[in-house]
């Protein structure tokens, strides 16, 4: 499980540590770590570290003084390193004279030639994107040249991943003692570019974000016995699609019958639709454990919503069937309820606008799964899973932008519902979900069609299995 603290809870651990540690000692290991993925990025180049050419932005904080003496580590090793502070009166007394002593140079002028840059300008308390004099920095940076953040790109929110204002976009992120949230919530996450951990020797207590990982997924997948019957495996029921939208009946009995439930039951108007493709589908009422409701129900059928929320089995609830639910009513609910909006629906759930829920996915989440008492999947192009009354968020490190056609929201429900039928968790079901979604994605390429993503699944789960 990768895991991202709160900028609180990482300050907190680096006084602790740092409080054992002889002064300055913990500087010196972020820098040796930062520029150790400096020099390994610069090896590629045919002349290698020495000769090479490393430009410094060098903002007044900590991050500048990691910056400056990552840079003197560099210029011993031969490389010609230049820092460009943003303010001159205020940059770190020690790594400045590290980088003297080991032959770099200061300047005010961003150079145009350069092999690597390194943005030291805000460190992670940093809020509201870059003020001018570190901004006129950003833009200066050369193009087409590699560019390293040191432990999050400047003007990136750490906690949030929130962008207000200028903001650097990296190449490489080397960041310090645990994952910042704002490293794996976009649109923070899509400027850091490739993430490297720096062990710095913090003590961490429950993180605010988790990711998956393979062994994680493997875990929880639900795996059949010898004992099993379709009936012990799990029935997963889907009520979608509508005289309109029969294919979304189709996706989604696509993706349950590929999320490991022994058998999918389908109630709804598109059955003959669904038969000619998944003859394997049950139609009409009867036992499950899990239901799927919403995906192309088309407008009027909120009463078939209110029945199956009625129902002390499993909900999950996408697409149509995500009008107008009332938060009372599934608190109220003893059964796991899992919500799986994508930004526009989620702003309809909360009364605020699309582009508010886009800027701070990580808070719109988290009320929505206070406010309904579910565990709520909000779709995006970083996919955040919370459940009411838990601390930890969950993000999904799989997606890929060739998710953004039409019915792939489909496979997911389906998907998500089966593995709710199979026994995980709302928040479990949810994030292994999107977690193998993504996985079939990427197995596709792109462009891709709804349907590849769910015939690509079973591949993708035993990718999780048998790595």
């Amino acid at each position: 499980m990768r895991t991202a603290y709160s900028v609180e809870t990482v300050r907190a651990a680096e006084r602790e540590l740092m409080a054992r540690l002889p002064e300055g000692a913990l500087m010196l290991r972020a820098a040796a770590g930062l520029a150790a993925v400096c020099a390994g990025l610069l090896a590629r180049r045919p002349g290698r570290v020495y000769g090479s050419r490393v430009v410094l932005l060098v903002g007044p904080g900590d991050n500048g003084g990691d910056a400056l003496y990552a840079g003197a580590r560099l210029a011993r090793r031969g490389a010609g390193v230049t820092a460009v502070p943003m303010d001159p009166e205020r940059m770190h007394a020690g790594g400045l004279a590290a980088l003297r002593a080991a032959g770099g140079r200061v300047t005010e002028a961003v150079p145009q030639r350069a092999d690597l840059v390194v943005d030291g300008l805000l460190g992670i308390g940093g809020r509201g994107g870059l003020r001018p004099p570190g901004a006129a920095l950003a833009e200066r940076i050369p193009p087409g040249v590699p560019v390293v953040a040191v432990d999050l790109p400047s003007g990136v929110d750490a906690d949030t991943g929130e962008v207000a204002g200028p903001a650097v976009t990296a190449d490489v992120t080397v960041t310090f003692g645990a994952y910042k949230p704002g490293l794996l919530i976009d649109p923070g996450a899509s400027r850091a570019g490739a993430v490297h951990l720096v062990d710095i020797g913090l003590e961490l207590p429950e993180p605010e974000v988790e990711a998956l990982q393979h062994a994680d997924v493997a875990r929880l997948l639900p795996q059949p016995t010898a004992s099993s019957d379709k009936y012990r495996r799990g029935v997963v029921g889907i009520v979608a699609g509508s005289a309109q939208y029969p294919g979304a009946a189709v996706l989604a009995v696509a993706g349950a019958l590929r999320g490991g439930a022994g058998a999918v039951r389908y109630v709804g108007p598109a059955a003959d639709s669904v038969l000619a493709r998944y003859p394997e589908t049950l139609i009409g009422p009867g036992r499950v454990q899990a239901w799927v409701i919403g995906p192309g129900l088309g407008e009027g059928r909120a009463g078939e919503v209110a029945d199956v929320l009625a129902v002390d089995a499993a909900v999950l609830v996408d697409a149509d069937g995500l009008r107008g639910l009332d938060p009372a009513a599934l608190r109220a609910r003893t059964a796991p309820t899992l919500l799986t909006p994508h930004a526009g629906e989620a702003a309809a759930l909360l009364g605020v606008s699309r582009e508010s829920v886009e800027a701070g996915r990580l808070a719109a989440v988290r009320r929505l799964a206070e406010r309904y008492g579910a565990t709520v999947l909000l779709k995006g192009s970083t996919t955040l899973v919370a459940s009411g009354g838990v601390r930890a968020v969950r993000v999904n490190p799989t997606g890929t932008p060739w998710l953004a056609t039409a019915g792939s929201g489909d496979v997911l429900s389906g998907l998500a519902g089966s593995l709710l039928a199979g026994g995980l968790s709302g928040a479990d079901a949810g994030s292994v979900g999107a977690y193998l979604h993504g996985l079939a994605a990427r197995r596709t390429g792109g462009p891709l069609l709804a349907h590849q993503v769910a015939e690509a699944l079973p591949a993708a789960w035993r990718d999780t299995t048998h790595p």
